[in-house]
């Protein structure tokens, strides 16, 4: 296993469409099967997200209630974590609020019927200390601060070349042109992926981040196959490089390491899983995230536009805005107090970093964007503790770039036709967004 993987597969999802439009059509179809969620605190219901209402549900938590318990849900009973403080305390305690895929994994489903037992996908967010440790110290080289620099360049580039083709005073959707172009370029260039398929990277993304599928039978089937064959297409790429000298892409990095050469098939699955979902989702959704939120509020555009050495700022203002990763999921180990509540072992536990990024007494009205905020740096879109995510540098880099090379090009994106948003609990962020750009 250390030199070769499982034998290719061929072929069979390519045409498949989107998870998205799979799952919309079969709440369509299925209007008596669709999750039933009662209680006012059950965040986990999608529709909250993709009608943009789930604000006043937080904020509400946030005063009465940080920490609570809701039950009877779709998916089953679990604790609401809604501030920076206890979030960052149930962070800073992972043997007792274990991430491991062996209690229940990081989203707040559970994978406990037998049509996913068979399917468990480790990998390492998803793991506890030391698995998580050196599988961790795999890939963290390629996000160091030399590679940022040795990177930097061709991520301008890029940038450029993409904005450069987009039409100026005629409605397109950015979230194709742009969020989704750049993000799987960058996780094309780390992988080594071919470039002429690079956007199998986010049809499989899509498949992997949406946890509502995980109720719906037919998809979850659907769905393994989908991610079977994103399995046996990197099995191709890794037997090529096994026996190959190291470069830098994440693939040989697996492969020239002890914690992670000797993967089985779920575990290389589940670890494609993370680097694509965590490389794409989250950077895309908030490069779309931004051009919304400018366009908002055309006050701090007006900032933005006027004094471009706001730019780092601006983009750690953006991301606490979006917010990109809804939740994290955790699970106790032990029967322990938080901050007053009874927590029983085998009790799920939800960080919902979305609420936590509004939180009022860290963030003075939270709702609303400040590019000058002096603590959007304190977010916790990243997480925190040893789960922080480990392309957090490389997320900051790409949306740093996009922003400056927007400004040297005196480009203000407008928001002129739909918007759509993803239908999900974990994945937050936009199907699509129709602009047009003026010069300012």
């Amino acid at each position: 296993m250390a030199t070769q993987l499982a034998p290719e597969a061929p072929f069979t999802y390519q045409t498949s469409p989107t998870a998205m439009d799979m799952l919309e059509d079969w709440l369509r179809r299925n209007p008596q099967s669709t999750p039933v969620h009662t209680h006012p605190w059950d965040v986990s219901r999608s529709d909250i997200y993709v009608e943009d209402r789930w604000q006043p549900i937080f904020a509400e938590m946030r005063a009465k209630a940080p920490i609570n318990k809701v039950t009877g849900t779709p998916f089953k009973d679990f604790w609401n974590v809604t501030t920076i403080k206890t979030i960052q305390h149930v962070e800073a305690l992972p043997e007792l609020f274990s991430s491991s895929w062996e209690h229940g994994g990081i989203t707040i489903g559970d994978r406990s019927d037998e049509i996913e037992e068979e399917f468990q996908l480790p990998m390492f967010i998803a793991m506890d200390r030391p698995q998580h440790t050196g599988q961790r110290r795999t890939v963290a080289p390629a996000f160091t601060p030399a590679e940022m620099e040795r990177m930097s360049a061709e991520i301008r580039q890029r940038t450029g070349e993409v904005l450069d083709g987009l039409p100026w005073g005629e409605q397109f959707d950015w979230v194709d042109r742009v969020s989704i172009e750049l993000t799987t370029g960058m996780l094309a260039l780390l992988f080594g992926f071919p470039w002429e398929d690079r956007r199998l990277l986010t049809f499989w993304s899509d498949w992997s981040g949406d946890t509502e599928i995980g109720l719906v039978p037919e998809l979850i089937t659907h769905r393994q196959g989908i991610l079977n064959e994103m399995g046996h297409y990197f099995t191709r790429l890794w037997n090529e490089r096994a026996n190959a000298p190291p470069t830098p892409d994440l693939i040989s990095m697996m492969i020239h390491s002890d914690a992670m050469k000797d993967m089985g098939f779920n575990e290389f699955v589940g670890n494609l899983v993370l680097l694509i979902v965590g490389g794409n989702d989250t950077t895309r959704n908030t490069m779309s995230g931004i051009v919304e939120a400018l366009d908002r509020f055309p006050g701090q555009r007006a900032l933005f536009e006027a004094d471009p050495s706001l730019i780092p700022n601006a983009v750690q203002e953006c991301i606490r805005y979006v917010t990109p990763l809804a939740h994290m999921r955790r699970t106790a180990t032990a029967d322990t107090d938080l901050f007053g509540h009874e927590i029983k072992a085998g009790d799920k536990v939800v960080l919902w970093y979305i609420s936590a990024n509004r939180d009022e007494t860290v963030f003075p009205n939270p709702d609303e964007l400040d590019i000058t905020r002096d603590n959007a740096r304190r977010h916790l879109a990243f997480g925190y503790g040893i789960h922080r995510c480990v392309g957090a540098r490389l997320a900051e880099l790409q949306l740093k770039i996009l922003l400056e090379e927007m400004h040297k090009r005196r480009m203000r994106v407008k928001v002129t036709g739909r918007v759509e948003r993803v239908r999900a609990n974990f994945v937050h962020g936009h199907r699509k967004l129709e602009v047009t750009l003026e010069k300012f």
